[in-house]
């Protein structure tokens, strides 16, 4: 089965729609890209992790693994990201305002391989706000889109196509990572029927460890006694494989006991009962009923994390199946780290009702999504490590040299698009919707995936959101953590000094424990006014409607 284009065909089609010369030759590969969702940096066994990964360890270990890869701390910021190549902030998705479109000149990564004879599917989440419909504003052929993040075992609002489907009934055996896995089995089944001899983009968005802590019992049971040693044990065990792999070397960053929720959510008026934890206090310091109840939802989420590597295995045996495998690169990333989120939402908590059912609604909450983003410090919405850092699986036969291997290469979702572009060799338009494109801000890992001895060089990584920010520049990084409940954007009239901000070297101390701001006020400045230059470029870029 015939799995790429030629060369000729691309040329003509680039010479046409980007009027741009190509300087590709060869074959095309298929791309893959898999998401998760509140995944912690070190849930996976190949990051550190005990939950029961074999399908994505096994990936790993014939692929790479990027030790210092990056997200936006949240999903639809991430995704978005993800599927146009810019920083939310340049395409008016973060801060999000209700019904805004993404801008003019904006195109997304389908909009990219159509031209070249790519055929291209999605299954799961979407949650790019600026281009709502799927098919019709993502440009795919085909989608699976699951918009109701609520409900894993029975949705209500999900589409096929860009087109409703009746709500899911309680008990039908639905579960969201099985029809996520089975509509990309699909995808996959008539594209080898009908399109073989064209190559193909799968895009699967799991919607997986997301709360509501959701997953089916015989996964539940896997797990049901290993977390009772606690989430101190657990940080402990995970810190100590970081460290015999090569993927860290920080010191563990300790539990930050006044760090709760991002969020004020009156956790008592849900009904969780008095086993709920508001914050990460010493495993030590909890009541049995606190332990009993918490254990369990670590053993739901570690359920979650393993029937997604299961429906990982299944889509990678079709791809095997279908003679595509050494033709097709494969992407697996997170969108954030683990969530410290308490809240009920759907169709509310049944206290009666077993944990993890569908009557149930719980979330990992501050103790556990430590634990999970070990060794780093924080949660999802923060830009602490703990919050922006996620693992990037890379596997490509015919593409990767060194294989098994660890990158340093600092990454971030923003560098996919143009990553697969390069590998594909294409050159993004000039100009798209009367308006000038601006140039990516992220670059081409592609030199790190088949495995060059240099790493890839980059000018800055820009983080913000919820009134949290970030800039890296080479190993360093500087913070600033909006103090109170986060909100949508930071405080216009807030100065541009530098008060408030932290200065990190990410060299030797990752886990952002000591703070040189005060030992080092030349680079702070330089930074902070960096970071506020490039606030002001992109919120101009994104201009509002």
């Amino acid at each position: 089965m015939r799995r790429v284009v030629r060369g000729y065909s691309f040329f003509v089609l680039s010479a046409v729609l980007f009027c741009v010369p190509s300087l590709f030759s060869g074959e095309r590969p298929n791309v893959v890209v898999i998401a998760v969702d509140d995944m912690g940096f070190s849930d996976l066994v190949c990051y550190g992790g005990e939950i029961e990964t074999p399908n994505l360890d096994r990936l790993a270990s014939q692929g790479l693994r990027f030790t210092q890869f990056y997200n936006t701390a949240r999903c639809w910021s991430t995704r978005s990201a993800l599927m146009s190549g810019y920083y939310p902030q340049q395409i008016r998705m973060d801060p999000v305002q209700q019904g805004v479109r993404l801008p003019n000149w904006t195109t997304l990564l389908p909009h990219h391989l159509k031209p070249l004879g790519y055929r291209c599917y999605h299954s799961g989440k979407w949650h790019v706000p600026g281009a709502p419909k799927v098919v019709a504003d993502g440009g795919f052929d085909h989608s699976y889109h699951l918009q109701d993040h609520d409900r894993n075992f029975n949705p209500k609002t999900h589409e096929l196509d860009d087109q409703p489907l009746p709500a899911i009934e309680p008990g039908t055996g639905y579960y969201t990572v099985d029809a996520i896995t089975g509509y990309t089995l699909d995808h996959l089944d008539e594209h080898g029927r009908l399109h073989s001899g064209e190559p193909f983009f799968v895009y699967t968005a799991y919607t997986v460890p997301h709360f509501p802590l959701h997953a089916p019992p015989e996964d539940i049971a896997k797990y049901e006694n290993r977390y009772n040693v606690g989430w101190d044990v657990i940080r402990e065990e995970r810190y100590k494989r970081l460290l015999e792999s090569g993927i860290v070397d920080c010191a563990l960053s300790p539990r930050e006991e006044s760090i709760g929720p991002p969020y004020r959510f009156d956790v008592a008026s849900t009904n969780l009962g008095d086993g709920e934890a508001g914050f990460p206090y010493a495993w030590t310091a909890l009541t049995p009923e606190q332990k009993r109840f918490q254990a369990t939802k670590m053993a739901i989420h570690a359920a979650m994390v393993d029937r997604m590597d299961q429906g990982v295995g299944r889509i990678l045996d079709k791809i095997r199946e279908m003679n595509a495998w050494d033709d097709t690169i494969v992407f697996f990333r997170s969108d954030n780290g683990a969530s410290a989120e308490l809240l009920v939402r759907g169709d509310m908590h049944d206290p009666t009702a077993a944990p993890g059912s569908a009557a149930s609604y719980l979330c990992l909450g501050p103790g556990w999504s430590t634990a999970s983003n070990t060794p780093f410090r924080r949660h999802k919405v923060w830009n602490h490590e703990g919050g922006v850092s996620t693992p990037l699986i890379v596997h490509w036969p015919n593409g990767i040299q060194k294989a098994g291997t660890l990158r340093e290469d600092v990454g971030h979702v923003v560098d996919l698009v143009p990553t697969i572009l390069d590998l594909v060799g294409v050159e993004p338009p000039k100009t798209h919707g009367g308006e000038k494109v601006p140039d990516f801000p992220g670059v081409s890992l592609l030199p790190a995936i088949r495995g060059e001895d240099a790493k890839v060089e980059r000018d800055y990584v820009y983080f913000e959101h919820s009134g949290n920010a970030a800039l890296r520049l080479g190993d360093w990084k500087i913070l600033y953590t909006k103090t109170g409940e986060p909100n949508d954007r930071l405080p216009v009239e807030r100065s541009e000094g530098t008060a408030g901000w932290a200065l990190y070297d990410l060299k030797t101390d990752r886990c952002e424990q000591k703070d040189l701001a005060a030992t080092q006020p030349q680079r702070l400045d330089e930074m902070v006014a960096k970071w506020w230059d490039l606030y002001r470029t992109y919120r101009k870029q994104a201009a509002p409607l």
